[in-house]
């Protein structure tokens, strides 16, 4: 058994000598980490059990994410190895399960299938959208997504046709910001594209791409990091939407990493890992279909002409300068529809119910809300009403109140409608899940107020000593699913559970590290001194009703590819 001070910070450590380790050392061990954990090659930390692990466990992880990627297995962090953690990839992780569960499930097979498939054989697929700036005419466009399909079709049963109806089986988009789906697109840079397995919900198989990316037509490569080829990206994203998850083969389409363009689209053919993958799920191509197994699938007679493309015009994109999630520090922290969201400057982190973040870099605010004023500089607290589950946002002493992602007619309105003094900012404001009410803080004091009768109650102000054992001036409060309420500042949070006011044993801890997954952020901040216990103790259950932003099935799997 190793020593308690082997902590997860420093176990990649033992190849470097301790009096060399430098700052830039210690950040790319921590990403390192942060990436196996993130991609499934590591599980995810539990806060509540701080989880230690040996050398051992993080090297063979190292060891495993090398086979994977085709690397030599050193089982160390070095710089091939952080060279292919840098590139573009889908985040789709590359292992469902801890490591010790996969070493005991490992497939024989590098492709990999998820657990849904299409009950026919024979898909239609329909264009609901195109891109709004990008230098492809729609006939180009439709074009390379044929060949895509056909890139399946040429070595299996399935089939594939184009309807001009939105009832087809696969219904492709290019869309912006959010777009009905829970998984908003974040602008130029970030997420590519995602798509959906299949299934019975009518969502699954469905393809999405960002529009505001630099979509282009490069089989040649004419044009290296200046856009995103996007027969290449439609090819791996189908295979999703086929069912195929992703493959360990080098040369394998669904490989996590972005490679570039692949070619000609009318020659193109899947690599055999993949033309396994997907005649295991639909079954080989009908006989005669191509005769000749070795020449190149070429279009029938009724495929779309492959047109004399336009020249690659390049296309400057800016993309805002997002914070760093490791600092903490955060502005507004809030349980949204059974999530986490993390707010920061003008963008956000997302957790799901499973405490796994949506993606390691932020999202756009704007791009989500729809509503708040464009020159905001920060959010000052959020929360969702437990009457109605509409949302609502602080900023300043002016408040919003959205429906799902949409701002309510009327506002903005002054803090003074809710029975707060005038000029009031509010830091933070929550549920307490315990007695149903809300509660909103400025500074070192908080009113109580009542949702359902839309004012503050009477005798409030009172002194947030009432919670014994946290600061004041909190960044934001916020309950988690597991019922217990975390109380945020700086680098740091406290818990408290089943109704207490007093903070839980073995607090305050890292919300960089608890919450963002930042291995060996810091605790800046000592612990806050315990002040006495204030009244206000009347407490009942109660709980929140879901809302309609709500995650969609456990089943149903979205697929992102991300410009890490």
């Amino acid at each position: 058994m190793l020593l308690l001070t082997e902590v997860l910070v420093s176990l990649f450590l033992w190849s470097i000598p301790w009096t060399r380790v430098r700052s830039s050392n210690g950040h790319k061990i921590s990403k390192g980490v942060e990436w196996l954990t993130r991609y499934g090659y590591l599980p995810q930390p539990d806060p509540m059990a701080a989880r230690l692990q040996t050398q051992e466990e993080l090297a063979d992880a190292v060891r495993t994410m090398q086979r994977f990627a085709g690397l030599p297995m050193t089982g160390k962090l070095d710089s091939k190895t952080l060279e292919m953690m840098n590139q573009p990839r889908c985040s789709l992780p590359d292992i469902i399960g801890t490591s010790e569960l996969m070493r005991r499930r490992r497939r024989r097979r590098r492709y990999a299938l998820s657990d849904t498939v299409w009950k026919k054989k024979d898909l239609t697929w329909h264009i609901r959208s195109f891109p709004l700036s990008s230098t492809l005419p729609h006939d180009h466009i439709r074009n390379l997504l044929f060949y895509a399909f056909r890139a399946w079709s040429n070595t299996s049963a399935l089939t594939f046709r184009e309807v001009h109806s939105e009832d087809a089986d696969i219904l492709v988009d290019f869309s912006r910001s959010y777009h009905d789906d829970a998984y908003p697109f974040d602008g130029p840079g970030g997420t590519l594209a995602h798509a959906f397995f299949p299934g019975e919900h009518p969502i699954s198989g469905d393809t999405h791409f960002d529009d505001e990316e630099t979509w282009i037509y490069d089989p040649e490569n004419m044009a290296p990091g200046r856009g995103t080829d996007l027969f290449a990206v439609a090819v791996h994203e189908f295979g999703h939407a086929l069912g195929l998850a992703h493959s360990s083969a080098q040369e394998s389409i669904m490989i996590p990493y972005y490679q570039g363009p692949v070619g000609l689209p009318h020659q193109y053919r899947l690599p055999l890992d993949d033309a396994m993958g997907v005649e295991q799920i639909y079954g080989k191509r009908h006989p005669g279909f191509h005769p000749d197994d070795d020449r190149p699938a070429l279009p029938d007679p009724t495929a779309p002409p492959i047109p004399d493309f336009p020249p690659y015009q390049p296309t400057q994109h800016t993309h805002p300068p997002s914070p760093d999630r490791c600092k903490a520090h955060f502005d507004a922290i809030a349980n949204i529809r059974g999530e986490m969201f993390f707010f920061k400057q003008k963008h956000f982190w997302r957790m799901q119910p499973s405490r796994n973040l949506v993606s390691l870099e932020p999202a756009q605010t704007l791009r989500f809300w729809n509503g708040l004023p464009h020159d905001f500089k920060a959010i000052d607290a959020v929360y969702e009403r437990i009457n109605d589950s509409q949302i609502v946002f602080f900023i300043g002493s002016y408040y919003w109140v959205f429906y799902e992602t949409q701002v309510n007619p009327g506002y903005p309105r002054p803090v003074s409608d809710l029975g707060l003094p005038a000029n009031t900012v509010v830091g933070a404001a929550f549920v307490w899940p315990h007695n149903g009410k809300t509660y909103l803080l400025e500074k070192n004091q908080y009113w109580r107020y009542d949702d359902q009768l839309g004012h503050v109650e009477p005798g409030y102000p009172k002194s947030v000593n009432l919670w014994e054992g946290v600061p004041t001036d909190l960044d934001d409060v916020t309950r988690w699913n597991d019922g217990n309420t975390y109380f945020f500042k700086g680098t740091q949070y406290w818990g408290f559970s089943a109704g207490n006011v007093q903070s839980d044993a073995g607090y305050p801890r890292s919300a960089s590290q608890d919450w963002m997954y930042c291995q060996g952020a810091p605790t800046s901040s000592p612990p806050a001194p315990r002040h006495g216990v204030g009244g206000d103790k009347g407490m009942c259950i109660c709980q929140g009703s879901a809302g309609k932003l709500a995650p969609l099935s456990a089943w149903i799997l979205v697929l992102i590819w991300v410009l890490c």
